[in-house]
């Protein structure tokens, strides 16, 4: 029987867990970083389910974000806006991204999920990223299993950040809503004239 160490755990490999949650079909997505979940690791996940979502809902030209406004992706953080705003335009749909405010991300949807994870893998021994990935992938919710469960072995760079002269053609893109600038953003398309 392998022992559990109380501290100084000295792991092989450290995972980082990323999840996007569509609570309107209970339907979960996680991937596992080797590194850092900086706003490019995000904004790469984002367009990598939506390849997926756009071919199941074409029609679809509004997307919704509920993000926990973390360090990476809050409504500050120049290169996560940048790269929505870029999301944007190459699939010409709109965004709004509405952020819960600090302390209240227990009411994101997504966060539920962490808990089932949690004690789905209760005891167990993540000696492995196989094992992690495997317990990830046998988890339910509301008895549905996630439909995405992906290791990123690609490592991104962190502190990615614009200066204020490149950020300023993005921010004229950003309609923030009046009185709740920080926490409600929407960014319309534009199509390429080229």
């Amino acid at each position: 029987m392998q022992k559990a160490s109380d501290h100084d755990f000295e792991p092989e490999q450290k995972l980082v867990p990323f999840g996007i949650f569509i609570p309107e079909r209970c339907e979960s997505h996680f991937w596992f970083s080797a590194g850092p979940v900086t706003a490019d690791f995000m904004a790469d996940r984002l367009q990598e389910l939506w390849t997926n979502l756009h071919k199941r809902f074409p029609a679809l030209d509004k997307l919704v974000i509920n993000a926990d406004n973390g360090p990476e992706s809050n409504g500050q953080r120049t290169q996560w806006l940048k790269r929505l705003v870029e999301f944007s335009d190459a699939n010409n749909i709109e965004i709004e991204l509405a952020y819960y405010p600090p302390y209240h991300s227990k009411y994101n949807p997504v966060e539920r999920l962490w808990g089932v994870l949690e004690n789905h893998w209760r005891g167990e021994l993540l000696t492995s990223i196989d094992k992690a990935l495997g317990l990830a992938r046998t988890m339910t919710y509301r008895g549905v299993g996630p439909s995405t469960v992906r290791l990123v072995r690609r490592i991104y760079r962190k502190g990615v950040r614009l200066t204020k002269k490149q950020m300023a053609p993005i921010e004229k893109r950003l309609q923030r809503l009046q009185g709740l600038e920080k926490w409600f953003i929407t960014i319309c398309p534009v199509a390429d004239s080229g």
